[in-house]
């Protein structure tokens, strides 16, 4: 029964992380009122909420997550690269 609740749990937060970045993203997208450092920050926002929900993966979301949302700020804003400045 434990394993069940667990299961349960794991799928709750995966559907809630599932919405968080497709909100994200959309936003992103669709906001014009939306600056470039508000972009950012939006997607720093979302790697915190990401590693609440899952602790000790934020290399997961910085492989996986954060490219598609860098992605649309590079077409929004027409910028070629995040990469960060030495």
């Amino acid at each position: 029964m434990e394993e069940k609740n667990l299961l349960h749990e794991e799928e709750q937060r995966l559907r809630r992380l599932r919405l968080l970045v497709d909100v994200t993203a959309q936003v992103l997208a669709e906001d014009h009122s939306l600056t470039f450092c508000e972009a950012l920050r939006l997607i720093e926002a979302a790697r915190t909420a990401s590693t609440r929900l899952f602790p000790d993966k934020e290399q997961t979301f910085d492989l996986v997550i954060r490219p598609r949302l860098e992605r649309i700020v590079h077409e929004r804003f027409q910028i070629p690269s995040l990469a960060p400045v030495n």
